[in-house]
């Protein structure tokens, strides 16, 4: 099984508040691990504070008014920024499908306060990650679900409704959820 470039949405129940009503993008999955980008925690951090702090002129007003989001509990002062394919930093950026693409070098930041970076873009302090086999047995024990990501969803959809956005795309009304997990 690898879901990388596919949406992790956490279950009720799951046991971990930080990832309580997460929808997680899965930047990388593999016999070593994994590692995602939670993308509908917003902070109540300005990209523009950030660049001020970092000594980058944000000529793009918009742009500074975006909020950082809560990518999750691993390296929180380390940014990655999660965004459409269409741009490629000077440094490095993973590509991760056909749409998106992940940048953890400055230049990236850079590029968007001057208007020159991708079309579509989200900036997350730390990301979430697992260990080998670590999140096939979250999976097991009903800890998440899994869905395909769109562009629209990771970058269109209102933050707080990403979770049942997610949940939608598989047919699955939140209502009808339960926080125990059972076998039949």
């Amino acid at each position: 099984m690898d879901l990388t470039g596919k949406l992790l949405i956490a279950m009720p129940g799951m046991g971990d508040s930080r990832f309580d009503h997460s929808v997680v993008y899965m930047c990388s999955h593999g016999g070593d691990g994994a590692m995602g980008l939670i993308i509908n925690k917003p902070s109540d951090l300005r990209l523009k504070t950030l660049l001020g702090q970092l000594n980058i002129p944000c000529r793009i007003p918009v742009v500074g008014e975006r909020l950082v989001h809560f990518g999750g509990p691993v390296e929180m002062s380390r940014g990655f920024v999660l965004h459409s394919a269409d741009y490629e930093a000077n440094l490095h950026s993973m590509q991760i499908s056909d749409d998106f693409s992940m940048t953890a070098t400055l230049d990236v930041l850079e590029d968007l306060a001057s208007g020159r970076g991708p079309l579509n873009s989200m900036l997350t302090l730390g990301y979430s990650g697992w260990g080998p086999d670590q999140l096939e047995d979250e999976i097991a024990m009903n800890g998440w679900l899994t869905t395909e990501a769109t562009s629209k969803l990771v970058f269109d959809v209102p933050d707080d409704e990403k979770w049942e956005a997610a949940l939608a795309t598989l047919g699955v009304d939140p209502l009808t959820l339960s926080a125990t997990a059972g076998r039949a």
